[in-house]
């Protein structure tokens, strides 16, 4: 009997040990997140993939030159039950997105929000990280 208690012993400890890695999610520390950033421009690509979707846009700077940028959303359910899905962006779809860039200057954004080429504004319900609209105040 002291042989298979001693095996739980070790197996419940090492459950206990790993377990809050497990259950560990990236924030946005990478982000600026006191002020939003918005871009206007080409999907080029629309990944509906776990664990964040990903929008990846060709947009014109001051000058005309392309810039590639890319923006996370949500996960592929959290988007599911906002009523998005795989084709609610397709290549060459022209729109506006909002969100936080990177720290480090890179063409990254942590979307907040995005509008399609309808006019649909989606509002990504991703917390209290965001900073309110001036209209929210």
């Amino acid at each position: 009997m002291r042989g298979p208690l001693k095996i739980w012993f070790v197996l419940l400890l090492g459950i206990l040990i790993w377990s809050p890695g497990l259950l560990a999610h990236h924030g946005a520390a990478g982000q600026d997140m006191t002020k939003l950033t918005t871009v206007k421009g080409a999907v080029t690509d629309f990944q509906f993939i776990n664990p964040h979707v990903l929008l990846y846009l060709d947009v014109k700077d001051e000058s005309g030159k392309i810039e590639k940028w890319v923006g996370e959303l949500n996960g592929p359910n959290e988007m599911t039950r906002q009523h998005m899905n795989k084709n609610t962006l397709k290549p060459g779809d022209q729109i506006t997105v909002v969100g936080n860039r990177s720290k480090n200057g890179s063409n990254f954004l942590r979307v907040h929000s995005f509008v399609t080429p309808s006019g649909q504004e989606f509002v990504l319900a991703r917390g209290v990280d965001y900073l309110p609209k001036e209209s929210d105040k």
